[in-house]
């Protein structure tokens, strides 16, 4: 087999609507994931002591909840789907951590990639479109040019010719992602 190269992370695209979903942290970062979480309708709770105008303009429309207190030991919640440890504070991500491996519940910590059960990809998005782009959490400035370089060619407009779409979709559905033929 030759030498060991570090494992590659399988893109998995979830069904998280109506999923439990808590952010622990209200910042830059927590902020970012919270705003693209939202195009994905969870049942989102931010939980932390100050929040950006973001969160606190999502959370006053109700596209979420936001929990104005800091992080306490023992409260995460048994039926959370997923986590995201987004704190300014290391010592508290990994308690976070700590706690969801504890009741097998998976989770991101933003500070240390080597504690996340899954990584946060960049996304673009048209129409019902998803691309998810990753650099195995190693290199943010290139899954971010990355992202921004697909978001510009999505944003085109390439199906604007309905003939053109429906050849696509016919081809799409005899030849699917996964298909080994044609």
């Amino acid at each position: 087999m030759g030498e060991k190269r570090m494992s590659r992370q399988f893109p998995i695209f979830l069904d998280i609507s109506n999923k439990k979903i808590y952010v622990y942290g209200a910042g830059k970062i927590a902020s970012r994931r919270v705003m693209t979480l939202l195009d994905f309708s969870p049942c989102l709770t931010v939980v932390a002591p100050q929040a950006s105008p973001k969160i606190m303009e999502a959370s006053e429309a109700g596209m979420l909840r936001w929990v104005c207190e800091k992080y306490e030991a023992g409260t995460v919640p048994e039926d959370a789907f997923m986590v995201l440890a987004a704190t300014d504070d290391n010592a508290v991500n990994e308690a976070v951590w700590r706690e969801c491996k504890g009741k097998r519940i998976p989770v991101n910590v933003c500070s240390d990639r080597s504690l996340c059960d899954f990584q946060f990809p960049g996304i673009a998005i048209k129409d019902d479109v998803v691309i998810g782009i990753n650099a195995g959490g190693a290199d943010h400035r290139l899954a971010r040019e990355w992202t921004d370089r697909i978001r510009k060619e999505v944003e085109k407009d390439g199906y604007d010719d309905q003939a053109e779409k429906a050849q696509n979709d016919s081809k799409a559905q005899k030849n699917g992602p996964g298909d080994q033929d044609g």
